[in-house]
C-alpha cells in the first residue's frame, strides 16, 4: 500500500491507503483535511496539491486538470490525481 504524506501549513500527516485511489479519496477516507468545492469532479480548483517528492507515482495528468489550466509539473488536481506508490504532497487548508 502507498503512503501518502500531507504537508499542511508544515505539519506532516502520513497515511498508507490502497493504490488506484485519488488524492483526494485518500485524503478523506483518512481524514486528512481537503477542500473539495466542486465535489472532486476536476471543476474548480481547490482541491490543488503542491508535489514535493514521488510525482512519478501519481497516474498521467488528465483532460480536467488541463483544462483547468494546471500545466506546472508540481502541481495536481486532488480529485484527479491517481495515486500508484508513495508521495507527499502540500495542502493548503481551507
Amino acid at each position: 500500500m502507498p503512503k501518502v504524506t500531507f504537508v499542511i501549513n508544515g505539519q506532516k500527516t502520513e497515511v498508507e491507503d490502497t493504490a488506484g485511489k485519488t488524492v483526494l479519496q485518500i485524503a478523506l477516507d483518512n481524514g486528512v483535511p481537503i477542500e473539495h468545492a466542486c465535489g472532486g469532479n476536476g471543476f474548480c480548483t481547490t482541491c490543488l496539491c503542491k508535489v514535493k517528492a514521488g510525482g512519478e507515482n501519481l497516474g498521467e495528468r488528465n483532460d480536467k486538470e488541463e483544462n483547468m489550466g494546471i500545466t506546472d509539473e508540481d502541481e495536481r488536481l486532488g480529485c484527479q490525481a491517481v495515486v500508484n506508490g508513495d508521495t507527499e504532497l502540500e495542502l493548503v487548508e481551507g
